[in-house]
């Protein structure tokens, strides 16, 4: 990797919201593990995601990527539709 290219994050999660004019909200969830018992626990995070087509419903499994500040809210971007919610 050359000094100039940056490594993105990305995440992959289930819109829960569409509502917004080109912007989908997205329920991301990972496992960690409790310090002191051991057992893992769900831990979510909601997260602002730039669609711009609009092409995205509620259900879908989306993958996401981290972007400039599109708006006060908004730092990540749709990059690609995993799994269409079922109809």
């Amino acid at each position: 990797m050359t000094e100039n290219q940056k490594v993105t994050r990305n995440l992959q999660g289930r819109v829960i919201s569409n509502k917004a004019d080109k912007t989908i909200t997205v329920l991301v969830e990972r496992r960690v593990r409790h310090p002191l018992y051991g057992k893992y626990i769900r831990r979510s995070s909601k997260m602002h995601a730039h669609d711009e087509s609009n092409e995205c419903r509620v259900g879908d499994v989306v993958s996401i990527e981290q972007c400039r500040p599109i708006s006060k809210s908004k730092a990540w971007r749709l990059v690609k539709v995993l799994e269409r919610a079922a109809q």
